[in-house]
């Protein structure tokens, strides 16, 4: 068996051909594609399990995620992609940074993943005189012990959506780096762990600049993934009127997973096989953003750290057990996007992030290995 990734929709499957010039049919579209050399299988799989469990959305994360789309996307209409990409994000055990304009359904994705699961949920609203203890909490004399007791603040929940986060000073927003980074909260001296499974989304509009504090490249880089929503297709727009009409979907959105099968899925997709040759893809592709003329700033050890642990959940997600390089091609755009900074000279050549990560992407070799051994 081998893994593909259809031309027409981009969604991996598997199937048994692998000679060159033959057709397959996608299962997901039924679109007909013609096996080439650079979509024959690309790295060897140990046989780790049984046939039967190699099968795509036959693993529990697989089932999970499904289940989770499915429901979120009663709320949030026609944008499949990015609520799959928040999910691995989330079993990846990262965070999202939502960038788009206002009114796109930021703070409702982030309400009806939160509805989903049944966890926690804590809205931190941003303004520029937020102060840390606002956030992580603060200590409040009690009379009646005459002792000082710890209060805590909007960041003790599973999930966090932390709305306009650059409205808020580099105070508060350094309140969120221990958090994010370790899942616990430091005040007046003490540790606090914080619940598991923790989870901030963060959103910021990127075309009201008044009033705003940028993010800096070391705090954007805490986020595992950047993502943006964009307006809704015509048809897509009608269809959530409609059901607007009576009452927000969100109010009946029912929950159907649990944190303890988030975790299980978090501790799963650790285990999802990635081989040694892919991993040296991933490296190679962290170092070409480094020596890249028009990077000033490539992407850093804990970028290739985050590509791989993506590209594990991305595959977990789609129902396999192993990381072939076309996972890794599909998600380095959200992973490394906001982790990049270009040269001046090449922004006034009108150079982009995505299209200097699209060249690199696509100068890069990918590994490639016989396809008898590619087999499960």
């Amino acid at each position: 068996m081998a893994k593909y990734t259809c031309a027409f929709c981009a969604q991996p499957f598997i199937s048994s051909s692998v000679t060159v010039g033959s057709e397959i049919t996608c299962p997901n579209c039924g679109t007909k594609n013609t096996v080439t050399h650079q979509e024959t299988p690309v790295v060897q799989i140990p046989k780790l399990k049984s046939p039967a469990q190699g099968e795509p959305g036959d693993l529990p994360v697989a089932a999970t995620a499904n289940r989770l789309i499915d429901n979120i996307e009663k709320v949030i209409v026609g944008k499949h992609d990015e609520i799959l990409q928040t999910v691995m994000a989330y079993f990846a055990e990262g965070h999202v940074l939502l960038e788009d304009v206002p009114g796109v359904a930021k703070t409702m994705l982030a309400r009806a993943l939160s509805r989903s699961i049944g966890c926690a949920f804590k809205r931190i609203q941003c303004t520029p005189d937020l102060l840390p203890n606002d956030i992580t909490g603060s200590s409040i004399f009690n009379p009646k012990t005459t002792e000082f007791e710890f209060r805590p603040g909007p960041l003790f929940a599973q999930i966090v959506l932390a709305d306009e986060i650059n409205r808020a000073t580099p105070r508060a927003q350094a309140a969120l780096l221990e958090a994010m980074a370790e899942r616990k909260v430091t005040a007046d001296g003490n540790n606090y762990e914080l619940t598991p499974p923790f989870f901030l989304i963060a959103t910021q509009n990127p075309i009201d600049h008044e009033g705003t504090f940028p993010l800096p490249e070391a705090q954007l880089d805490r986020f595992l993934v950047r993502l943006s929503l964009g307006y809704p297709q015509f048809e897509n727009e009608v269809s959530m009127l409609q059901r607007l009409k009576s009452q927000h979907p969100i109010e009946t959105l029912e929950t159907v997973a649990s944190a303890e099968e988030i975790l299980t899925c978090q501790e799963a997709v650790r285990q999802v096989h990635v081989d040694e040759k892919v991993i040296r893809y991933i490296v190679q592709l962290i170092q070409a953003t480094r020596e890249h003329y028009d990077i000033i700033l490539g992407g850093s050890p804990r970028a290739s750290m985050a590509l791989l642990h993506c590209a594990q959940s991305f595959a977990a997600i789609q129902g396999f057990d192993f990381v072939v390089p076309d996972d890794v091609k599909y998600i380095a755009t959200f992973v490394l996007g906001h982790r990049l900074i270009l040269r001046p000279e090449s922004r006034l050549r009108k150079k982009t992030v995505r299209g200097v990560l699209d060249e690199i992407i696509n100068t890069v070799p990918v590994p490639q290995m016989p396809a008898a051994g590619f087999a499960k």
